[in-house]
């Protein structure tokens, strides 16, 4: 289990959200903007030893990119970037230093997985290079991947098939809970238990961590398995969760 930090970019600027409120015209609620760029948290990371870290871009702007640019010159090989990654872009962001893109709406088409693309982008850069980003919202009591900036569900339900079918094509997994994501306000231990049972590649999960007793519930849940991301309740984002502490205990 290992602390994954992250790096939001929004509108140029490094950010944490409230996840479900960011729509298709790319505007949020947010909870805090930084007044630091993205290089300044790339070197914090490196310095503190925290590799496999991501960048999310959430939104088409050049100054968005470019910031994760910095962000992946400052920490080469140590974080990974996902926003808008397609077949066109995702070998050219390894080149620019990424260590994997993270990867969504591109392989799905009309809300359903679209095995040609997801195909095509392994053989392009590679399984160990690829991260698909299962983040998901519950919906008649089922986990469903979302796309489209959260706000669109997909036929594909997070369960233990899913995972399993899934990894043949990835090195790793990432998962926001996105109901809960930026809420601060406890994490969805009914996912958790889904993806507890699941052993064959990492996964990553973020969503609702607002102290460190919900980082020692997905410690319990998920056997020690399954690393996390937390963002808005850190004090180097405005919350109150020492960032120095989680690295000690969960580096």
């Amino acid at each position: 289990m290992q602390f994954r930090p992250c790096i939001d970019i929004h509108d140029g600027k490094v950010k944490q959200i409230i996840g479900s409120t960011l729509t298709n015209n790319f505007s949020v609620t947010e909870n805090f903007v930084a007044d630091k760029d993205a290089s300044y948290f790339a070197n914090l990371y490196k310095k503190d030893g925290l590799s496999g870290g991501h960048i999310i871009m959430l939104d088409k702007k050049e100054k968005t990119k470019k910031q994760a640019l910095f962000a992946l010159e400052s920490f080469p090989d140590g974080l990974q970037i996902g926003g808008e990654i397609n077949l066109d872009n995702a070998k050219k962001f390894i080149s620019d230093g990424a260590s994997r893109v993270i990867v969504t709406s591109y392989i799905f088409e009309n809300g359903k997985l679209d095995f040609g693309k997801l195909q095509t982008l392994v053989d392009t850069i590679g399984k160990n290079r690829l991260i698909l980003d299962l983040s998901c919202r519950k919906k008649d009591g089922k986990y469903y991947i979302v796309i489209d900036r959260w706000q669109t569900f997909t036929n594909l339900e997070v369960n233990l098939d899913t995972l399993n079918m899934l990894a043949k094509y990835c090195d790793e997994f990432l998962i926001h809970g996105v109901d809960v994501e930026g809420r601060k306000q406890g994490i969805e231990e009914e996912l958790l238990k889904i993806l507890k049972n699941f052993t064959k590649i990492p996964i990553t999960y973020a969503g609702g961590i607002k102290d460190v007793g919900d980082i020692e519930k997905i410690k319990k849940i998920g056997n020690k398995k399954i690393n996390f991301t937390v963002g808005s309740a850190l004090d180097i984002f405005g919350g109150n969760l020492s960032y120095k502490k989680i690295c000690k205990i969960f580096k």
